[in-house]
């Protein structure tokens, strides 16, 4: 089997298999976008040597061909390691808030959801933008969230330049980075599954925390002695929160809409 036998199949899914050199793989098959932009992310989070990032080996319509990750385990070496190439990912950039990695979609994915990578100069208006309202309007639609609700997201919104901290430029994001997409080999933490932009560097970091990485104070405080985070960081994580929250509420609504919308309450305030 080969990276070209593979990528000439068809079918949708995640499957894996080795080829003939010996080589573990991981196939995908599925929306085009999404597989598009999957392969530019994985290549460009790749380019600054910083966080291991599995090799897309193959490209094709649909189809994409990657090294496969050995299960590992996370201990407080390989977070600190992460943790400083963390940061040193980020700082490689990107041209704008919103940017899509090289050569991928402008009409992208988060997990089974759509991501439009329209671009921004400040990000507070860049993230309520493009970030935040589409996904409390879709929840609204989906009969998920109320006018109401909407509302108060708006009025969150309205908050975000006076509650987002000092002003930073854009960094190269995973943009997906729960614990999940993090995956420990080797005493290396490896990122896979990216909804990678131009964004903030703490919304990576908050995501991390949404579901409990392991190891998360070891990699942030990592994090902050490479690239030091700005004063009240802590008091800026639900807001960095609020896009996936939103994101999970269209996907799969129940306790993600009432989180989503305690944190609108708290910014709005």
């Amino acid at each position: 089997m080969t990276v070209d036998d593979l990528l000439a199949a068809s079918g949708r899914g995640v499957s894996m298999t080795i080829l003939d050199d010996g080589t573990d793989v991981v196939v995908k098959g599925g929306e085009p976008s999404a597989v598009a932009a999957e392969a530019a992310g994985l290549r460009w989070l790749a380019e600054p040597g910083a966080v291991r990032v599995p090799e897309v080996l193959g490209e094709a319509e649909g189809r994409m061909v990657s090294t496969r990750v050995p299960s590992g385990r996370a201990d407080a070496a390989a977070a600190e390691r992460f943790g400083r190439g963390l940061a040193a990912m980020h700082a490689a950039g990107a041209p704008a808030f919103g940017s899509p990695p090289p050569g991928g979609p402008v009409e992208a994915w988060i997990g089974d959801a759509r991501m439009v990578n329209a671009t921004g100069e400040r990000w507070p208006a860049w993230y309520a933008e493009h970030r935040v309202l589409p996904y409390a309007r879709r929840a609204r639609d989906q009969g998920t969230f109320t006018a109401d609700d909407v509302a108060l997201v708006e009025r969150a919104c309205a908050r975000f330049d006076a509650v987002a901290g000092p002003d930073e430029p854009p960094a190269r994001l995973h943009g997906d980075l729960w614990s999940g997409n993090v995956l420990w080999s080797g005493g290396e933490g490896w990122v896979i599954d990216p909804a990678a932009h131009g964004g903030h560097r703490e919304t990576d970091l908050a995501m991390l925390a949404l579901f409990g990485a392991p190891q998360l104070d070891t990699i942030v405080a990592a994090y902050d002695e490479a690239a030091p985070l700005a004063d009240g960081r802590r008091d800026r994580v639900g807001l960095h929160q609020l896009f996936p929250l939103l994101v999970h509420t269209v996907l799969f609504g129940g306790g993600y809409g009432a989180r989503a919308l305690t944190v609108c309450e708290r910014l709005a305030t």
